[in-house]
Parts: structure tokens; sequence; C-alpha cells
């Protein structure tokens, strides 16, 4: 008679809690640009491998591919952070595990800030005798004014008001 397998793999392998979907959000979190990097406009990716211990704690890391101005340490300060879980390993096992991860380092887009617009004059050429207008008027000017704050509420249509003066 065979025995059944209780489980597939002997040694339990170190799994970052939330899969390499939560990895990605916290590594985005947790980057911080360094100062040198930007002035210097450098993009590129640091390769690192690191150690992780039986208790899902990040013991060492090296740096395989540097990249420099400060992205290398960044890169090491966010992997140290790391925390994985491991499950029980039979006979109590304590293994340590080498793994490696690319950081990708990309300068911030700039964001685009408008200005508030102020309230623009708008001046209409119209045809002589539209809308039965006299003949004289041949523009129509618009002016935006602000009102006061304080309005009465007895008096407060809520609608707009227009001047149009000839």
């Amino acid at each position: 008679m065979q025995k059944k397998a209780n489980d597939k793999h002997f040694i339990k392998k170190p799994t970052y809690i939330g899969g390499l979907k939560a990895l990605r959000e916290f590594i985005a979190k947790e980057i911080k640009y360094p100062d040198s990097a930007l002035e210097n406009k450098i993009e590129g990716t640091v390769y690192l491998k690191y150690e992780v211990d039986y208790k899902g704690k990040v013991v060492s890391s090296r740096v395989l591919s540097h990249l420099g101005y400060g992205c290398d340490e960044e890169a090491q300060r966010i992997v140290s952070k790391l925390k994985f879980y491991v499950g029980k390993n039979p006979r109590k096992l304590k293994i340590k595990f080498n793994k490696s991860i690319k950081i990708n380092f990309r300068l911030p887009k700039k964001k685009v800030v408008q200005a508030p617009t102020e309230p623009k004059l708008i001046v209409h050429n119209t045809p002589k005798n539209v809308h039965n207008a006299p003949k004289e008027i041949e523009k129509i000017v618009y002016t935006v004014t602000s009102t006061p704050k304080k309005v009465d509420k007895k008096t407060d249509t809520g609608g707009y008001s227009y001047t149009i003066k000839y």
C-alpha cells in the first residue's frame, strides 16, 4: 500500500503576503527618488540579490547591477523592509532562501498646473439688422463681473442677470 503525500513540496519557499501585485504596490509606495539622481536625470533599473531567513525577514542584500547616484542604497533600503511568509518546514529546518528582484527608477512625470482663468471680455461682431437691433450697433460687448457674497434670500431668484448698454 502506498502512502499519500501531504504536501507537494518538501521545503516551503517564502512568498510575499498578498502576492506579486502587493509587492509592486509596496515598492511603488515606499520608493523615494534620490535627490542626486533627480538633479542628474538618472533613470534605470537596479538588480538585487537578497537572502530571506526562516522567519521571513530579509537578512542581507547585495547589488548585482549598479545605477549610482543613491539609487542602489534606496533599492537596498526598500528590500530590507520586505516581509515574507514561510510555511513550517519539516524537522524544524532553518533554511535561508536566496531571491532576486529588480527595482525600476523612472523620473516622475511633471504635472502641468493651469493657472485659474480670469473672466474674459467677449466681443461678437454682428451684421446690421440682426434681431431688430438699431443700425448703428455693430458690436455687442459682454463683461463678466462678480456679485457681492451677501445675497438677500427674498430677492434672490438663483438665475442670471444681464445688463446691455446702448
